[in-house]
């Protein structure tokens, strides 16, 4: 039964909390003899609606950054640059300008969809003997070692340069004031400061955790030299960044500390402008990036759920849940087997995505039992050496409409909590680690190699219906970004959900193997059916961002009216006009 279908009489209501409610279904007996039970809101959330533009960002200073530039007559492109920008700023830990990112766009005007690869690439230095002869088996998670040239800000500015209308120092102008003036520390920063800190350099504890701890609730968080460092992009644009002082001096400190990386690297970079991979699924083409990210794995999970009765299993249903759950082991072990860059291996999209192949591999599914471990469906294997791709993944997404029918659908990262851990002092650049993500395997399409980009995480999503624009939609999440968003796209397009609603309903968590999170907002006897197939559950109170924080702007087919949707997971918000 669609989630809003469900009728319920509360006695009150809390945001992000339990109601009391009564059931006419059939409900347990409080004292005073009242049917009662104990059920959470469908949406607690209102519905975000415009008929101009709309933005969703993961924080509200970035949200009202972009909707400003939408009503000043700026393009989505330039919402989308004036929010990165601020999340640069106010979202330090999961992404900036030492991160890479990723964007498609809609040309409202001829329906043309343009994706843009906006990753960094190793180092010249960067073989596989230079880190064996460290000592090493595999790429160290945190410091120079784990670093990749970062390409965000080519990327703003590429963007900027096709797509965007307003000056480009004034979109960035929100983001200097924040860095430069500081913003207000919430209590959500000071968590994620306290819990992923541990890994930062002196620089970055002086700043993100002085005296051991994030700093006070309320308190103007400032980062002056990353301000001037963003005052010197706004006007001098990417060439600023790569080719003089900035680079220099981030190629400086990752050599110092042992990396592969140059002054070279930084000069060499280029992000590229991609063509986006397609497929049908629910009535709509969905666009995702290509190569080297998992959008090949989004795709491929769409397409093998397209062998199984969704509707019929029902939402959130033990049935449906195992199902899910073991199309997704499909997907990620073909993922962990191919994905690469493209430049630098053999990808066999084609073949990854075959509808025969990808229907064959979905009858694979034991509807009795969780498979513990799944092979790729092809090709040699390389598993063991380096472990699984699994991350948690620090990263935010954002997305924009305006009025003139465009959209982007746009995600940048640090990858992990802070990224390297490497905080310089000059710049005020945290320095990303998606360079973690290479492995050393010999034969491993990922394998590291100088000038080649890692695997990514990052897999932001489109959605056209008759080829047109539909909606956007986005998360952060490392591996379950693939997971999050088909949950969404069902909640929305197969059992009937507003968008607030598609991101609010609970959610499942598949972790590599057996393990399983799972929100508490499920029936406890859907949870002990998991356990008797084999899956190990771990229940989740309450709304964190363990499945991620989705963002979605949907646009309604008769009407054209805007549907903005934030996921209270995290702090995103959402607005239109």
């Amino acid at each position: 039964m669609p989630l809003q279908s469900r009728r319920f009489i509360c006695t009150f209501a809390l945001p992000l909390a339990l109601a009391a409610c009564s059931n006419p279904e059939g409900a347990s007996t409080t004292e005073s003899g009242a049917a009662m039970t104990t059920v959470y809101a469908s949406q607690n959330r209102p519905d975000v609606r415009g008929t101009q533009g709309a933005v969703s960002a993961d924080h509200p200073l970035a949200a009202q950054a972009g909707l400003r530039v939408l009503q000043d007559g700026g393009t989505a492109t330039d919402a989308i640059i004036a929010m990165a920008g601020v999340l640069a700023v106010v979202r330090p830990h999961m992404n900036g300008v030492g991160g890479d990112a990723f964007g498609i766009f809609y040309n409202g005007s001829t329906g043309e969809i343009t994706a843009l690869n906006g990753s960094g690439r190793s180092g010249a230095l960067a073989t596989p003997d230079f880190f064996r002869s460290q000592g090493l088996d595999a790429v160290p998670e945190t410091g120079a070692l784990s670093i990749s040239v970062p390409g965000a800000v080519a990327a703003w500015v590429d963007a900027h340069e096709r797509y965007g209308t307003m000056p480009f120092e004034q979109l960035l102008a929100p983001a200097i004031r924040f860095a430069s003036e500081g913003f207000p520390v919430s209590r959500r920063l000071q968590l994620d400061f306290e819990s992923q800190g541990g890994a930062l350099n002196e620089a970055g504890k002086a700043l993100y955790l002085p005296g051991g701890a994030a700093p006070p609730l309320g308190s103007l968080l400032i980062n002056e030299r990353l301000g001037e460092t963003l005052q010197q992009i706004a006007r001098g644009g990417k060439d600023a960044y790569y080719q003089g002082a900035i680079g220099a001096r981030l190629a400086a400190l990752v050599e110092a500390e042992g990396g592969h990386l140059r002054v070279s690297d930084f000069t060499a970079h280029t992000s590229n402008w991609v063509e986006p991979l397609q497929r049908h699924y629910l009535g709509h083409t969905f666009v995702v990036m290509p190569p080297n990210t998992q959008g090949v794995a989004q795709l491929s999970y769409m397409e093998m759920a397209k062998a199984h009765p969704i509707e019929a299993l029902g939402h959130n249903t033990s049935a449906y849940l195992h199902t899910m759950i073991e199309l997704k082991k499909l997907a990620f072990a073909d993922r962990d087997r191919w994905i690469a860059d493209p430049a630098k291996a053999d990808v066999p999209v084609d073949q990854l995505l075959d509808p025969d192949y990808l229907r064959a591999r979905a009858e694979l599914v034991d509807p009795n039992h969780a498979a513990e471990s799944v092979a790729a469906g092809f090709g040699e294997d390389l598993s063991g050496l380096d472990g699984g791709l699994d991350d948690s993944g620090d990263t935010v997404y954002l997305t924009a409409v305006d009025r003139f029918g465009n959209a982007v659908s746009w995600i940048q990262s640090n990858f992990a909590g802070f990224g390297s851990g490497l905080l310089d002092t000059e710049t005020g650049v945290l320095l990303h680690n998606r360079g973690a993500l290479y492995t050393l395997q010999d034969g491993h399409p990922n394998q590291v190699a100088p000038g080649k980009r890692p695997y990514h995480t990052l897999t932001p999503m489109m959605a056209l219906r008759d080829g047109v624009f539909a909606f956007t939609l986005g998360t952060p999440g490392g591996d379950s970004q693939p997971q999050s968003l088909l949950q969404i796209v069902h909640n929305l397009l197969v059992f009937g959900m507003t968008p607030q609603e598609s991101i609010e309903a609970a959610r499942f968590r598949s972790m590599e193997g057996l393990p399983v999170s799972l929100e508490n907002r499920v029936d406890a006897l859907v949870i002990a059916e998991l356990t008797a197939l084999g899956h190990q559950m771990r229940i989740i109170d309450g709304w964190t961002s363990t499945f991620g924080g989705a963002q979605m702007i949907y646009r309604e087919p008769g009407s054209g009216t805007l549907t903005a949707a934030a996921d209270p997971r995290r702090e995103a918000y959402a607005l239109a006009y």
